[in-house]
């Protein structure tokens, strides 16, 4: 795990391939059907481009999209792993309806039947890191996928412009700060895809329970149940904040972030305020989550657990399958 978040700029250097290039059908929308960690990519996209038209669509099937709808549409079907069950389930409803399809994975079933079926598909490179791990070659490979040629040549930049390392003794130091509490990671509805990845981060790297929510919602529900009375005094002790702070936010947004950080420190919260920064999107985006995962990493190495597997997952998934 060490490795692979020090080595993770590397990624970059990918050049995606497109199999079958000439059946894939050119759309301006999508559908993206991926669960866990295959499904970060298409998040980070509309962090990119809020206005980019992707739909995520996390469950078996796809029956909840119109098919008037999904007409207009490719789907993508992503699994790191090409045997996640509820992509594969979508595989064979998008086939069964003739729809545009193409598949983003490393091997496995989803690969198979791609390849059977002449599906237009990108394989990742196959290198036994977790999916949460691979966001780079990911995220090339949607950028593929889509057209954005522009796009893959910038985030390529990464490859020499983040280094990993550098980030490496502040997420240990944080690490250090959330150790023994629960981290509740806030940020913009414009950086919903960041705060999310920091939670996913926590939960699979660090072994930790880990949540987050988004400005202004939770200032209308989430931030009264902080409100600390005496009678509920130690519930509050058990949280850590982490408020990831954007300059691009709207003004009104960063005003929002100023006052719950002062209210919830008045009421003896723990909380820190991280500033996004970077030498463009790309680069904030992913320094950001490269701090994340040393974060999660350090966390994990805090309470003596290993960071890299997650045998809860292919427990549950054994039993399901039984």
């Amino acid at each position: 795990m060490y490795e692979a978040i020090k080595n993770f700029n590397k990624q970059f250097l990918y050049e995606p391939e497109i199999k079958n290039q000439g059946k894939l059908a050119k759309k301006s929308s999508f559908v993206v059907v991926g669960m866990g960690g295959s499904a970060l990519s298409p998040l980070i996209l509309k962090t990119w481009k809020p206005e980019f038209d992707i739909t995520i669509y996390r469950d078996y099937g796809i029956s909840e999209i119109s098919q008037e709808e999904l007409k207009n549409k490719l789907i993508i079907l992503s699994s790191y792993s090409g045997n996640s069950e509820e992509v594969v389930s979508a595989f064979e409803k998008a086939k069964n309806k003739n729809l545009a399809m193409a598949v983003i994975s490393t091997s496995g079933k989803l690969l198979s039947l791609a390849k059977e079926n002449n599906i237009p598909y990108i394989a990742l490179p196959n290198t036994d890191i977790q999916p949460r791990s691979a966001l780079g070659y990911s995220i090339k490979a949607f950028l593929k996928l889509i057209g954005e040629k522009d796009e893959l040549e910038k985030i390529s930049q990464l490859a020499t412009t983040l280094n990993p390392v550098e980030y490496e003794e502040e997420g240990k130091k944080l690490a250090k700060k959330i150790k023994n509490h629960i981290p509740v990671v806030y940020a913009s509805n414009h950086n919903v895809s960041l705060a999310y990845n920091w939670k996913i981060k926590l939960n699979e790297t660090g072994k930790i329970p880990a949540f987050y929510n988004v400005f202004p919602e939770l200032n209308h529900n989430e931030m009264t149940g902080f409100d600390i009375k005496d009678a509920t005094k130690e519930l509050g002790n058990k949280f850590y904040f982490i408020i990831l702070k954007d300059i691009e936010d709207n003004p009104k947004i960063s005003k929002r972030m100023e006052v719950l950080e002062k209210l919830y420190k008045e009421r003896n919260l723990r909380v820190e305020a991280i500033e996004l920064k970077g030498k463009d999107i790309w680069h904030k985006i992913f320094s950001s989550l490269i701090l994340a995962d040393w974060v999660a990493y350090y966390t994990a190495l805090g309470y003596g657990l290993e960071p890299e597997q997650v045998p809860m997952v292919e427990e549950f998934k054994k039993l399901i399958s039984e």
